[in-house]
């Protein structure tokens, strides 16, 4: 399953929108169909969507330990956005 598969899912399973996730991003609907097209999500734009979607995006290693990557951890000026 790609990013992309998985960026879908996490959509349709909060019964969200693309339009939401291209809100969240700053970036039209047009825009956000493409990167769902290629694949080209960068962690920060991850990093956003999970946010709107209230979903963690995290690294978990086999022992159950995780770094959550939160809002808070993305440049000033990306936040603004």
């Amino acid at each position: 399953m790609s990013v992309s598969d998985k960026v879908r899912a996490a959509i349709a399973l909060k019964g969200k929108q693309n339009t939401d996730a291209a809100a969240a991003l700053g970036i039209s609907t047009q825009a956000f169909n493409n990167k769902m097209y290629r694949g080209t999500f960068s962690a920060d734009e991850l990093i956003k969507i999970a946010d709107e979607l209230n979903y963690e995006l995290a690294f978990i290693d086999k022992y159950g330990q995780k770094i959550i990557l939160m809002p808070s951890d993305l440049p000033e000026e990306e936040t603004q956005k």
